[in-house]
């Protein structure tokens, strides 16, 4: 017979695994739960609901008049002091990574977060309250395309000051690997891994924050957990506690009873996995790189991580994003959407002048095609013998072509030729030479208008910018 605990984990796995990763998802409804801040004290409502495709995670206090939302952005962290603050503005939200960590490991991708305060509750120090509220709302998938983003090199982060190191590194799925090393006789060195975001529920959200009993003598004195309880977060006693401490925590935690436990954590406390301090490092992690703004495919390692850590590695990978966003990712073994014998039909270049050999993508706003370069192209013969590199006006000619079987497709039917009409802002990047494989992007900048079409044409090879201008063309029937 299966516990009812344990029912719900595997409803919870199931839910997940069935889930299209391809897919945006959201919330099937609203869900709420109330709890005070850790170091507000503030009591507030937190509301989660669903949110259209393409919303993402945004913050919203109802507290405040007016109807203004914060995005979870890196770019808006103000302050990691305490837990990762986001503000926009002059409107600010509080230690938002334990929930934004379990909407990434809930698998929802748009959220609206409404707040009736200035700090997300602590609950329980973990991400399962707010794990279990996004399981009991539901989780539905949505009419919309989910665009992963994938690190195609290693990105790294190095704090010398603060000895922390992360790395994101390529994977075919969302990684992260943990290590801590705080020189704590009681923690000692830690690592936590996540392989398969489906285990967050069990395996990752139930893990508490920790910090230690010098760091919570110093918050005290500063009057800065005014939240705090014995309930929410794993004390380290990392030195010796008089008697005299002892009765200022009581007062403090209003406890009859406070007590150090022989392997050196404060109260009658018993851990919920022997490494959980790591692995709430870990949910840490999930919670501060949601705030990058896009879902990418990466193994993350990290040691040594901490809230501005996190926050500063989340701006460099969006910074990478943004700079690579828009690079078709070419897989050899993926489909093709037109073979050369499509081609040729659209087409009526002929060897040695067709210089596509097969798309694979188009949509009404774009296409994307396949020149694979070698060493036999008749072109090298007298283009720098010795020293092959494309000739740069064959690759705008390759861009010609390859824009031109969209603006054929999107004409309808009958046979069409296009012809150049005009060439702008022409960059000749990078060198392509024999064995590269150009990717052939071209986009729509305007619709076609009375036979006119005016695209963006890019030459890729790998994520690298080799080749790009823009180009006019008159669609004529034959």
């Amino acid at each position: 017979m299966i516990s009812s605990t344990k029912n719900k984990a595997y409803i919870a796995e199931d839910m997940i695994s069935h889930f299209n990763p391809d897919k945006q998802h959201t919330l099937k409804s609203a869900g709420s739960i109330s709890g005070t801040g850790l170091h507000t004290g503030i009591m507030v409502n937190l509301t989660l609901k669903p949110a259209d495709p393409g919303f993402g995670f945004q913050f919203k206090r109802t507290d405040l008049n007016g109807q203004h939302l914060i995005k979870a952005d890196c770019d808006l962290v103000t302050d990691v002091s305490r837990g990762t603050t986001l503000e926009s503005n002059g409107v600010k939200v509080s230690t938002v990574e334990h929930v934004l960590a379990a909407l990434v490991g809930m698998g929802v991708d748009n959220c609206l977060i409404e707040i009736s305060g200035p700090e997300i509750p602590i609950i329980d120090g973990s991400s399962t309250p707010f794990a279990d509220l996004i399981e009991k709302a539901g989780v539905q998938e949505q009419d919309a395309e989910k665009i992963w983003y994938r690190i195609d090199e290693n990105i790294f982060h190095n704090d010398e000051k603060k000895r922390v190191e992360m790395l994101a590194m390529p994977a075919t799925e969302y990684q992260v690997t943990t290590l801590i090393d705080f020189n704590s006789p009681v923690l000692g060195t830690q690592h936590a891994g996540l392989k398969h975001i489906r285990d967050f529920k069990d395996e990752i959200a139930p893990s508490r924050t920790f910090c230690f009993l010098h760091e919570l003598e110093m918050l005290l004195d500063n009057n800065l957990i005014k939240g705090g309880d014995m309930n929410n977060a794993i004390v380290v006693v990392d030195k010796a506690v008089d008697e005299k401490e002892m009765e200022r925590l009581k007062k403090i935690f209003k406890k009859d009873k406070i007590e150090v436990k022989s392997e050196g954590y404060l109260n009658n406390l018993e851990l919920r996995f022997p490494n959980e301090p790591a692995r709430h490092k870990l949910l840490d992690i999930v919670g501060d790189l949601a705030l990058i703004g896009y879902p990418i495919k990466a193994r993350i390692i990290a040691h040594r991580p901490g809230h501005s850590t996190n926050v500063e590695f989340a701006k460099k990978i969006k910074q990478y994003i943004k700079k690579n966003k828009g690079i078709p990712v070419y897989d050899p073994a993926s489909p093709t959407v037109f073979d050369q014998q499509y081609i040729e039909k659209k087409l009526p270049h002929r060897y040695p002048f067709l210089l596509v050999d097969k798309i694979i993508e188009i949509s009404k706003t774009h296409i994307v095609g396949i020149k694979n370069v070698t060493f036999n192209e008749w072109y090298f013969q007298g283009h720098f013998p010795g020293n092959p590199v494309v000739p740069g006006v064959l690759q705008i000619e390759a861009l010609a072509q390859c824009g031109g079987i969209l603006a054929i497709n999107l004409s309808g039917e009958g046979q069409y030729d296009t012809y150049f009409l005009k060439i702008d802002n022409c960059k000749f990047k990078q060198m392509v030479r024999p064995g590269d494989t150009m990717l052939l992007k071209m986009e729509l900048i305007a619709p076609i208008r009375r036979g006119i079409c005016e695209m963006k044409g890019t030459v890729y090879v790998g994520n690298k910018v080799c080749t790009e201008a823009d180009l006019v063309a008159q669609i004529l029937k034959r």
